[in-house]
């Protein structure tokens, strides 16, 4: 850690404290999915969770730099999960402001992703993501490279996204806006599972839609991106345990 730049330790203690709040708020699946985050530079080398650890386990120092090939780069006693780095480096190598990448499989999110009809744009949360959402086809575990263009194709200029029979993925220009997208789509899954087995939903006409997604600020730079959630979320993970920052 002595040796990182300032930018990289900053990202670093960032990301340690986002693997802490998916443990937190339930987002874990044993040890595996993954939130990566871009290093800036050339290399577009990129952060991620050592395989074998729990999100709860993850700090600072001992995530894991890799490249887009999935080569460690610097020193590790922790190796890393091929659909990890398969999945993120796709997305990081093929769509520019991709800075961070987050995936999940919660339940919720799973059930929607199972679903044929999708995200039902029926409550709060759908509506603010009114064309804002991609899908992905299921092509199986996403341990095979030439998988990757066919990813980047299927979210365009999305930032939430469904991987059917799978999971949520999100992605940001940094992190808290990356997780802007997940918890609200994530959101939107929880309210349309829990409403199911109450029979049919009331519509939201697409001009309220649209005008919902326009009105939804935390996505938007111009307001923090999300920001000021995000940092509320760090300050209760610092006064539960705040050995993420080691």
């Amino acid at each position: 850690m002595d040796k990182t730049s300032s930018e990289e330790r900053a990202l670093r203690l960032e990301l340690a404290a986002c693997y802490r709040i998916f443990a937190t708020l339930g987002w874990t699946e044993l040890i595996y999915n993954h939130i990566t985050v871009r290093i800036p530079g050339p290399d577009r080398h990129f952060l991620i969770n050592p395989f074998g650890l729990h999100y709860s386990e993850v700090t600072a120092s001992n995530l894991v730099k890799i490249d887009l090939e999935g080569r460690i780069i610097g020193e590790s006693q922790w190796p890393v999960n091929p659909a990890g780095f398969t999945l993120h480096s796709a997305i990081h190598q093929g769509i520019g402001d991709a800075h961070c990448v987050m995936h999940t499989h919660t339940t919720a999110g799973c059930a929607v992703a199972n679903s044929q009809a999708g995200l039902d744009m029926s409550n709060f949360y759908a509506a603010m993501l009114y064309d804002r959402v991609a899908y992905h086809d299921f092509e199986g575990i996403t341990v095979h490279a030439d998988e990757g263009p066919r990813v980047v194709r299927s979210i365009g200029n999305r930032q939430a996204v469904i991987l059917r029979n799978h999971g949520l993925l999100a992605w940001g220009i940094n992190l808290p806006q990356a997780f802007s997208y997940m918890w609200t789509l994530n959101r939107a899954c929880e309210l349309q599972v829990a409403g199911a087995a109450l029979g049919p939903t009331t519509p939201i006409p697409v001009e309220i839609q649209k005008q919902c997604s326009q009105d939804a600020l935390q996505f938007d730079v111009r307001f923090g991106a999300g920001r000021d959630s995000f940092d509320a979320l760090i300050r209760q993970i610092d006064r539960i345990d705040d050995s993420y920052k080691y």
